[in-house]
């Protein structure tokens, strides 16, 4: 009996425990959630796409807040314009956090930084110089940049005016004459609402903080410890990193090289595969970089030259030449007059690989002039200036031993008269005859 009441005592302490557990992890699920996600590169498609993703995921799990931690030194305007719209129609309130220390919102960034719901920096962090570019990361003209600062203007003053006069005047002189500031100069001017050390601070400040939707004014609850992380999947992480213009330039490089091998060399397909998959991956790349298409003139010019230093024997002259369009080529594509640095192609890198390919191709004209002064090795003709053994002879002709095997042979004009068992050596292969002289 004692044992029966003890296991049932036993039982009894289990289900309470297990109860509580599942009050715990109720009160746990109760709590607010905060989504917290991490932008740190260029304002490109995929930044867009991961974005958009991060809004829709907070809005289905009905989260409190979506933290976006943004580190940018810039990007596309109409990527930029397309996220504020994002942000603006999102139902859950999203703030803008600039962080870790260091990080930046630079031009793009910085107008998602003032279309958050809330904003905040980190110290030692900066904001600004959101002056408009060109599609080819060109200086627009004056028209041209006067009505793109006009939009960008408008795009942000909505949202940036309730803030007051300082902060709509600095964020609109970040547009007209790139100025950039500090965290700390940035929340004198009203222009972000906090600058806190850490995630855990800025749920702090935030907690009770109100913000305004379009369903009007929202106090925000945020006094919880259920935050998750929202990372980039695979794909936006490797879509946005073609958007580097050293990798594209690199797969443009390979990709190149690679056909050109196959088409040198038909008949296998890896070089082929290789080259086509490249190419298409580069396409992406500088189809959302701000580029200039003149460059590619000079890139196909390079390797035209390269093929035709294999036909022509100009012995390197047109491989040095087609090194030269390549280098231009590759900096005329990337790195034209007021492209930011952060879009910008490394010039070691392209003089490099600019070398690399034309050593390469140096090297394959060194062997394809070899090979056409190298003697002939296989066929009737390879027996020329070989010798053999006259086995029978008779007159003008006989028969020769070569190589283990037996020709029809007969004197050349200029040989001395041969006779069986001398050495001789041909001269010409006239059909399956041999003509030889006596070898001396």
């Amino acid at each position: 009996m004692k044992s029966i009441r003890r296991t049932f005592s036993i039982i009894i302490i289990l289900l309470a425990g297990l109860a509580l557990l599942f009050q715990l992890a109720r009160a746990q699920s109760d709590a607010p959630l905060v989504i917290v996600m991490t932008a740190d590169g260029p304002i490109m498609p995929p930044m867009l796409e991961y974005i958009k993703r991060g809004i829709e995921t907070a809005d289905q799990r009905n989260a409190e807040v979506l933290v976006i931690q943004l580190n940018t030194p810039g990007g596309s305007i109409i990527t930029m314009l397309e996220i504020i719209q994002a942000i603006r129609a999102s139902n859950v309130p999203v703030v803008v956090y600039v962080a870790p220390r260091n990080a930046i919102a630079g031009s793009a960034g910085a107008m998602i930084t003032m279309a958050g719901h809330a904003s905040a920096m980190a110290p030692e962090t900066s904001i600004g110089a959101s002056s408009p570019i060109s599609g080819s990361g060109e200086n627009l003209d004056s028209t041209s940049a006067a009505k793109a600062k006009e939009i960008s203007k408008a795009a942000i003053r909505d949202f940036v005016s309730p803030r007051g006069e300082d902060a709509l005047a600095l964020a609109e002189a970040m547009i007209d004459e790139a100025k950039a500031v500090t965290a700390t100069e940035a929340l004198d001017a009203k222009l972000i609402d906090f600058v806190v050390d850490n995630i855990d601070d800025l749920l702090e400040s935030l907690d009770g903080f109100t913000v305004q939707m379009e369903d009007g004014p929202r106090t925000l609850n945020t006094d919880t410890e259920n935050t998750e992380p929202l990372e980039m999947t695979f794909i936006e992480e490797f879509l946005l990193l073609l958007t580097d213009p050293n990798i594209s330039f690199l797969l443009i490089a390979i990709g190149v090289q690679a056909v050109l091998i196959e088409i040198s060399s038909p008949g296998g397909w890896v070089a082929g595969f290789i080259g086509v998959v490249c190419l298409t991956l580069a396409v992406y790349g500088i189809g959302v970089l701000p580029v200039n298409w003149f460059g590619i003139i000079f890139m196909v010019t390079a390797f035209v030259l390269f093929i035709l230093d294999l036909k022509a024997p100009t012995h390197g002259a047109l491989t040095a030449a087609g090194v030269a369009s390549f280098i231009v080529g590759a900096l005329v594509l990337f790195n034209s007059p007021g492209t930011p640095d952060f879009l910008r192609v490394s010039v070691p890198l392209v003089i490099g690989t600019g070398l690399a390919i034309g050593l390469l191709f140096f090297a394959i004209l060194m062997f394809a002039i070899r090979a056409l002064k190298r003697p002939v090795s296989s066929g009737a003709e390879s027996f020329v200036g070989k010798t053999g053994t006259a086995t029978s002879w008779r007159e003008a002709e006989g028969q020769v031993q070569l190589q283990s095997e037996l020709w029809s042979a007969e004197k050349a004009d200029e040989s001395d008269e041969i006779s069986k068992g001398d050495k001789v050596e041909v001269v010409q292969v006239k059909g399956l005859r041999l003509k030889v002289r006596k070898k001396k």
